[in-house]
């Protein structure tokens, strides 16, 4: 039964590799609702990023403060692959984040920029969303790339439980050092025929 549910997705996925990636579809889980992100959302989503604390373990630590947190929603807005972060079951905004970095002739896209407020921290929300992100991506591109900070064991613990396998450090434009995951479209597909 495995055998065939992985042949009749890897079936669709060739499919859909002759479409178009697109960047900020609304995707729908269990626990949260992605949509694209909007002009209009500053406010809201400012509301969660304000909270010291999400921003603890982040080489950007001080995301928390309107000045600062005004550049990251200017640079989600110019990526055209950001999205919000709703509670499926309430609307209620809980994050953001975002596909970037999309090389098509590597067949890789990066996922990252990303945040939960903090009563939805523990896993499920998180594991919810990325489930939803690498499922659109990985119909698109091979690869699927996070970066993480060094400091940051939160989201290098969270990294794991979804499967992603350390492949180094590297640093990015602004010379911080970040700890590179992958998750592979074949990885995927076997760590989602092994869930329950």
């Amino acid at each position: 039964m495995v055998l065939c549910n992985a042949r009749v997705w890897f079936s669709g996925v060739r499919q859909l590799l002759a479409m178009a990636f697109e960047l900020q579809p609304t995707l729908r889980g269990e626990l949260v609702t992605l949509r694209p992100l909007r002009a209009g959302d500053w406010d809201v989503l400012f509301g969660v990023a304000s909270d010291p604390l999400i921003w603890e373990q982040h080489p950007q630590s001080d995301r928390y403060k309107q000045e600062v947190f005004r550049e990251y929603f200017r640079g989600a807005m110019e990526s055209g692959g950001a999205f919000l972060v709703l509670d499926a079951k309430t609307g209620e905004v809980i994050g953001s984040t975002r596909f970037y970095e999309y090389h098509e002739a590597e067949s890789e896209i990066e996922i990252g920029w990303t945040f939960l407020a903090r009563s939805r921290w523990g896993g499920a929300h998180n594991r919810d969303m990325k489930r939803l992100l690498l499922r659109h991506a990985l119909q698109f591109v091979e690869t699927v790339v996070f970066r993480v900070g060094p400091n940051n064991r939160r989201s290098q613990r969270a990294m794991e439980k979804i499967g992603g396998i350390c492949s180094g450090r590297q640093r990015n434009d602004r010379g911080e050092e970040n700890v590179i995951f992958k998750i592979t479209r074949g990885s995927f597909a076997t760590a989602s025929a092994s869930s329950p």
